[in-house]
């Protein structure tokens, strides 16, 4: 069976005893063939996600020559003129090019829309490099479509640890996915500044994996901040508010951030399970009873998305909670 192991983390100075992220491995599972290793996995990933809303994950389905052509290929990117990556647009909030904001002027970010789909890559690459970009193309096509496949399995997982598989047909066709690609830049002092400000993520499930520049730390339900040191093969996996609202509350979402130092920039990525335009988030009765009241009214994400983006959104201590909470 696979063993439950800790990443090394840094938790509240005051505490004698850091807290630490569970790591979970994932090899070649396949819940026909080997079923007692799927419940072992699917049970540590029920319990991470229900005390930290994440966890590392390592996992065999990503060749380190194709990691390493991905962090090229984001350099590449975010080398491009500005006036070039301002053509990354979206009408939806935090979809496209994100960058030159004053209070967290480090960061910058663009998104591709269904990542995992040649068409959508293609169309991508045609837009920065008229000429074409076959490399670039071929190497974000292929990484976003392989941690597609992951995001499946672990949504797969929580469904089945909640007793809810009569759901997982809609519950899987009810998701795009976006990529997310970013740079902060290293603020060339070694006290730590606001790489991104704290906040949860809005979607379904999270995918993370960065360069070997730390920065990302996430808050635990008492309070204290971790400090996340993946290693160079591993990815964090982050539930978002969508995921949350659905289970009603029955996994934690939890709040997150990055701070930098020195000199280095921090290269990440993201691809983002993410509700599609026009499904309705709706926890199933299975999750409601006494002792689990329903939480929140019914919501359209992309509703919900334009509402965290007005002043009100922004300035509300749980914009989920005040946008439809019960």
């Amino acid at each position: 069976m696979p063993a439950r192991e800790y990443v090394s983390s840094v938790g509240d100075m005051g505490s004698e005893t850091p807290t630490k992220l569970p790591c979970i491995h994932f090899s070649n599972l396949d819940k026909h063939t080997n079923k007692l290793e799927w419940d072992s996995t699917k049970s540590q990933v029920h319990q991470a996600l229900q005390e930290f809303g994440c966890f590392e994950a390592t996992f065999h389905n990503i060749p380190p020559e194709l990691q390493k052509s991905m962090f090229e290929s984001l350099q590449l990117l975010f080398d491009l003129p500005l006036q070039t990556k301002l053509k990354n647009r979206s009408s939806k909030p935090f979809h496209g090019y994100v960058g030159q904001y004053p209070m967290v002027p480090l960061y910058e970010s663009m998104g591709i829309e269904d990542a995992p789909v040649p068409e959508k890559t293609e169309s991508f690459t045609k837009m920065l490099w008229p000429e074409g970009n076959p490399k670039f193309c071929e190497t974000i096509q292929e990484f976003s479509e392989k941690l597609s496949k992951f995001d499946q399995m672990v949504r797969m997982m929580v469904l089945e640890s909640l007793g809810l598989e009569k759901y997982m047909d809609e519950h899987m066709d009810s998701t795009n996915y976006l990529l997310r690609v970013m740079k902060y830049k290293g603020p060339e002092t070694n006290e730590s500044k606001l790489g991104l400000n704290s906040h949860t993520d809005k979607n379904i499930v999270t995918i993370l994996h960065q360069n070997q520049v730390n920065g990302l730390e996430v808050q635990t339900k008492s309070g204290d901040w971790i400090k996340i040191q993946p290693s160079p093969d591993s990815f964090i996996v982050m539930i978002g508010d969508s995921l949350y609202a659905w289970t009603n509350g029955r996994l934690h979402s939890p709040y997150h951030r990055v701070m930098m130092s020195g000199e280095k920039a921090r290269y990440s990525f993201g691809l983002f399970s993410i509700p599609k335009a026009g499904y309705v988030i709706r926890a199933p009765i299975e999750v409601v009873d006494e002792q689990h009241p329903l939480l929140f009214k019914p919501f359209d994400h992309v509703e919900f998305l334009q509402f965290y983006y007005t002043e009100d959104g922004q300035r509300a201590q749980s914009a989920l909670k005040t946008y439809c909470g019960v």
